[in-house]
């Protein structure tokens, strides 16, 4: 499986307030982000899958489950393969590296939750290595 990787970030705090960074996240390759709000708990989007796209997330606000599948067959892969967990949390400073050959599924923990999402690819790009699969294909999401 491809191999997602954590980028922890840390804060500092003095009398005018506290900054978070992420001196390691090295963001020569974004070309865009964007932003996603979960009103609840009971969204689940899944499973969007990218051959070669990268993607980097980092949660804003709540928490977030993130699940990652590497697909055998980008046409009708196998309903059994193994997935790896992610636990985001606002107040962790974490950025998740998805590597392309990976889909995700990804759920809100509390409500309210926000997720940046970062790619290194245009929308154009991005819409020539877009795959979609089933939400239930790999993963028994919680409700």
């Amino acid at each position: 499986m491809q191999k997602a990787e954590i980028i922890t970030g840390g804060t500092h705090t003095d009398d005018r307030g506290t900054l978070t960074f992420f001196n390691d996240f090295d963001m020569k390759r974004v070309r865009r982000f964007y932003q996603i709000d979960h009103p609840d708990t009971t969204i689940i989007r899944a499973w969007q899958a990218h051959q070669i796209e990268q993607k980097w997330f980092y949660v804003t606000r709540g928490s977030f489950k993130v699940i990652l599948v590497q697909p055998d067959n980008w046409s009708n892969p196998s309903p059994d393969l193994s997935y790896e967990e992610f636990t985001l949390q606002s107040d962790q400073k974490q950025v998740l590296h998805i590597p392309g050959g990976l889909a995700n599924g990804f759920q809100a923990l509390e409500p309210n939750s926000r997720l940046l999402v970062f790619s290194n690819f245009s929308m154009k790009e991005a819409g020539t290595d877009d795959f979609r699969f089933d939400k239930n294909l790999w993963y028994k999401w919680s409700q």
